[in-house]
């Protein structure tokens, strides 16, 4: 079990594939890329498998999300989703991808096992989208989208971060779209996970100001605290039902408290928070070839260290150095 000292228990695992990504998302990192992680640095896939064995199987997992960087990039990724879908007790497994390499991936990851998709798209206007991004892929994003929901990878959710001066006006026809396409939309505050510190809490799009946008035009009915239980989204019924809207206010409406989260980066380490400056190295007792028991007790100690809260309601928070795509989302 991976529990802290504030008697939260860990049962759905981030696992980070690759740091790498093929958009340049403004929010996430600067136009020219990052330094990326040298190869020898990340794990393998029989590592990453190893370890979600060991967290399914001796650490109470019950949940695998995969996450990059742009996981797709991942070559070995069907044959990770396949192992780890074999694993007893079977874990739920999804995965969170820009959507660019899905349209011919979606049906290979539905076979090896994946339950579900998150994608994240931010605007409906390919020139946006353009802006947002700086790549000129918004049909491929969309594309995605549908092959994941014909493949049954449901349900399909889409996540979605309004910009000030950018998308801001987005949200109700961002709304009226996922209901029209029967995927659930959530919105994300944006968050200092920019590797070029540039975000500014003054001005940010707000959960407030979100849901004052959409009563625009829906009527929204909330889920409750009982529905939510440790989702990181707050939902609300759009116009009574079925379709559903959700709201991840990290900055404003922190939800620490109920978090059941641990994260495994890219190049195996540890980390309790998304927002943690420490890490807890697993990659080197991997490779010392420590058993699974002096792992399993590594992994247990970084969890139990855990911090209340997130610090994000600290206004003189900073970012982590360490950019958001080696860490995984």
């Amino acid at each position: 079990m991976l529990i802290d000292t504030y008697d939260r228990v860990a049962t759905d695992l981030r696992v980070s594939l690759t740091d790498r990504c093929n958009l340049r998302c403004t929010y996430c990192m600067p136009e020219e890329g990052l330094q990326w992680l040298a190869k020898p640095d990340l794990l393998t896939d029989e590592e990453i498998v190893r370890l979600v064995r060991l967290a399914v199987t001796r650490l109470g997992i019950t949940e695998v999300r995969f996450t990059g960087g742009e996981p797709l990039l991942r070559p070995g990724l069907v044959g990770i989703v396949q192992e780890c879908a074999a694993l007893e007790p079977r874990p739920q497994l999804s995965l969170t991808t820009n959507g660019i390499g899905l349209e011919r991936t979606a049906a290979a990851l539905r076979d090896a096992g994946l339950d579900r998709v998150n994608v994240s798209l931010d605007t409906l206007r390919p020139e946006v989208f353009k802006t947002l991004t700086r790549r000129n892929r918004h049909h491929d994003v969309l594309a995605g989208l549908e092959a994941a929901r014909d493949a049954g990878l449901t349900p399909v959710k889409v996540n979605s971060v309004l910009m000030p001066g950018l998308n801001e006006d987005e949200a109700p026809d961002l709304l009226a779209w996922a209901v029209a396409h029967d995927y659930e939309l959530r919105f994300i505050e944006q968050m200092p996970l920019d590797a070029q510190h540039g975000w500014k809490r003054d001005g940010m799009i707000t959960a407030g100001d979100i849901l004052a946008s959409l009563r625009t035009r829906f009527a929204l009915t909330p889920e409750g605290e009982t529905t939510r239980g440790s989702a990181p989204a707050e939902r609300w019924l759009v116009d009574g039902g079925p379709h559903r809207v959700g709201v991840i206010a990290s900055v404003t409406r922190p939800f620490c408290r109920a978090c059941d989260r641990t994260r495994l980066t890219a190049d195996g380490q540890v980390r309790t928070c998304l927002f943690a400056r420490e890490e807890t190295d697993l990659r080197g007792a991997l490779r010392s070839g420590a058993p699974d028991e002096e792992i399993a007790a590594i992994w247990q100690r970084a969890m139990w260290g855990k911090k209340a809260g997130s610090g994000l309601d600290d206004p003189s928070f900073l970012q982590p150095d360490r950019p958001m795509s080696a860490i995984g989302g």
